[in-house]
């Protein structure tokens, strides 16, 4: 799996999360199923918040997509908020499916980083 990190504006901060330690924490949560209905991330310009994506973006975004493999769970903060496997929920969007497998978090881990440049960050 490609590095991954999550990002969430909190005020004017950005709080960013290693989507590794978030499996690693949500590894042992019970898996549950959530309607698409209720991920509101659907409804918002999830990837791109800030400008419209040029075609190559959309394109490797399609690929992920395409990719994305639904016997993983997707995971959820304690507000019901994708955290991760955004990806798979377009998937199975796009199969017509009802629902989808998720994990949600008790409780908000603490950010990894804050306010850290997106390409400052380690991917390998």
């Amino acid at each position: 799996m490609r590095k991954q990190y999550h990002f969430r504006k909190v005020g004017e901060d950005t709080y960013i999360w290693d989507v590794d330690q978030l499996i690693a924490l949500s590894s042992h949560l019970p898996v549950i199923k959530v309607s698409l209905d209720h991920i509101q991330e659907l409804h918002e310009p999830y990837w791109f918040p800030k400008r419209y994506p040029n075609t190559l973006e959309l394109i490797e975004h399609f690929k992920l997509i395409q990719e994305a493999d639904l016997a993983y769970p997707i995971i959820l903060c304690p507000d019901g908020r994708v955290m991760d496997g955004m990806h798979r929920v377009v998937k199975a969007h796009m199969q017509n499916l009802s629902s989808i497998s998720a994990v949600q978090l008790t409780v908000m881990p603490h950010p990894n980083f804050m306010n850290v440049d997106e390409d400052d960050l380690f991917y390998d």
